[in-house]
């Protein structure tokens, strides 16, 4: 049973670049994804997401993906501590 591995962005980047070679050779979308070992569905949701880039966007916009979900987490914390401030400063305690 094959184990599902998980590609970096610049992984992903190098790939689709590849891709994008065979399919300029005349290759199709399935013949290039069995010779890159991947899903067909992979590659076009990488293509989706990364086409286009290049390794550095590709890892600086996963970067700020993950700042972007700390500071939602952080908006969160402080937007539920004023609420429970709110409720304090009404009396219902």
């Amino acid at each position: 049973m094959a184990t599902r591995r998980r590609k970096s962005p610049e992984q992903i980047v190098r790939l689709l670049g590849q891709a994008d070679a065979m399919l300029a050779n005349g290759e199709d979308v399935a013949g290039v994804c069995r010779a890159l070992e991947i899903s067909e569905s992979s590659f076009h949701r990488w293509r989706n997401q990364y086409g286009g880039m290049k390794a550095d966007d590709a890892k600086r916009l996963k970067d700020l993906e993950k700042e972007n979900a700390t500071l939602k987490r952080l908006l969160a914390d402080a937007e539920l501590e004023k609420a429970a401030l709110r409720e304090l400063s009404r009396g219902k305690w």
